[in-house]
């Protein structure tokens, strides 16, 4: 649920892949704005990928790393997650924010804020990452 918005049906929510009014159905854009849709799913994607990549490169440095070393390959990986959300989610913000097919009054779903959180914290912990030290 990216945008929610109230039609003559009732509330109908929109996310990257599919419109839901009282039912499901694959999400309808036009030619022009298809383009941007790929765009934002593929990034989402790839920061969902770059995530569990680093957690697991956290977890693979935590025990052979030396004492005192850094977490320069989760820290940059976290860091690629982040620009990947940027991207993503600033696509999504100029290309289809207010528009719910069909609605007359929209606005922004639970997990485009929660897209936002994440762009957030993937930066705090990128940067962490790169600081910190294993004691």
């Amino acid at each position: 649920v990216w945008m929610v918005g109230s039609t003559s049906f009732g509330r109908a929510s929109s996310g990257l892949w599919l419109l839901c009014n009282n039912t499901c159905e694959q999400l309808v854009v036009s030619s022009r704005d298809e383009a941007s849709l790929k765009a934002v799913q593929a990034f989402m994607v790839l920061s969902i990928i770059f995530s569990v990549i680093a957690l697991v490169m956290f977890i693979v440095q935590l025990f052979t790393l030396e004492k005192g070393k850094r977490f320069y390959i989760t820290g940059a990986i976290m860091l690629v997650c982040w620009m990947c959300i940027l991207i993503g989610v600033s696509i999504y913000t100029a290309r289809f924010t207010g528009k719910v097919f069909g609605s007359t009054s929209s606005h922004h779903g639970y997990c485009f804020i929660l897209a936002w959180i994440c762009f957030c914290f993937s930066f705090i912990i990128g940067i962490l990452y790169l600081v910190l030290r294993k004691k």
